[in-house]
């Protein structure tokens, strides 16, 4: 039977342990206990020991960073410990810091400062998305994914999810309701190349020609969100008046044309065939005022 620490000379075990390097003796006979203690306290682990976490949401890890980070850590050492769930003797899986795990094996350290934690799989990935939106800054896309994986895997509503991660019911929808998007916006907003705030404003677009359109807008043309919002409330608008919009009978040839032209125009475009007379038609080009009107001559003029 192991024997009991009392917390007096639990904390003077734990500063042992971390200088002497018995912390896996120390956890095996006092376990609760000493994680407890080392969830605040830093031990000094070996690289090898550690493995990464599959369900890390952080999925992107460009090399130049990592380069750069790696040379800083071998002259400055590992300044900000990782934070690692112990899986079983001499087995660590990481709950934060895979970047700075990564930048250390790229330094060649043989050992890493770490805090330890003990959680089970829920825990861990509500611990991981937490500390890494805490401290790694993930881009909106990986936190939308791990939103969804949390609420899908362990059938929770928006709001029981808000309260786990400390947000507001609002933020976790809009975060949710990304995934909807395009595979193109996805990855521009996943790049950088549009904000949060524009995706909210391009989810409210229906039309998901219109919506790739103006997104391509916003990337050429450094479009505010507020111009982005004030574009998708003319199309909301635009499409109320259009009480029973005409059914289409375009080929797909013919559809992937509309699409173009609405992509190049960044508005509603129409493409109508004549039925009695084959190859003839006509192209309807929507605008919602003269600087629309002005900007869309621009390009014709180009």
């Amino acid at each position: 039977m192991a024997k009991k620490v009392k917390k007096k000379e639990l904390g003077l075990g734990i500063r042992a342990l971390l200088s002497n390097q018995n912390i896996e003796t120390q956890i095996e006979e006092n376990p609760q206990e000493v994680v407890k203690e080392l969830s605040d306290s830093i031990a000094m682990i070996p690289i090898d020991h550690i493995k990464a976490n599959p369900e890390q949401p952080r999925s992107d890890f460009e090399e130049g960073p990592l380069k750069e980070l790696s040379e800083s850590i071998k002259v400055h050492g590992l300044i900000q410990p990782i934070t690692l769930r112990r899986m079983s003797k001499n087995a660590y899986q990481i709950i934060s810091g895979e970047r700075r795990y990564r930048a250390s094996k790229m330094a060649e350290l043989k050992e890493v400062p770490a805090y330890i934690r003990i959680a089970n799989d829920q825990e861990m990935l509500e611990m991981a998305l937490i500390e890494n939106i805490q401290r790694e800054d993930l881009n909106p896309v990986e936190i939308a994914i791990t939103y969804g994986r949390l609420k899908k895997e362990f059938d929770l509503t928006d709001q029981e999810l808000a309260e786990r991660v400390g947000k507001g019911r609002t933020t976790i929808t809009n975060y949710i309701r990304v995934m909807s998007l395009p595979e193109e916006v996805i990855k521009a907003l996943r790049d950088k190349e549009i904000s949060m705030g524009h995706a909210k404003a391009l989810i409210n677009i229906k039309d998901k020609a219109l919506m790739i359109a103006l997104c391509q807008k916003v990337i050429n043309e450094k479009l505010s969100v507020r111009e982005i919002e004030n574009l998708a409330k003319a199309s909301k608008e635009e499409n109320k008046s259009n009480k029973k919009p005409a059914k289409t009978n375009l080929s797909t040839e013919y559809q992937n044309i509309q699409d173009n032209l609405r992509s190049h125009f960044g508005s509603i475009v129409q493409l109508k065939l004549d039925t009695k007379k084959k190859g003839k038609g006509q192209i309807s080009i929507n605008f919602k005022d003269t600087e629309d009107l002005n900007r869309i001559l621009d390009i014709l003029d180009a």
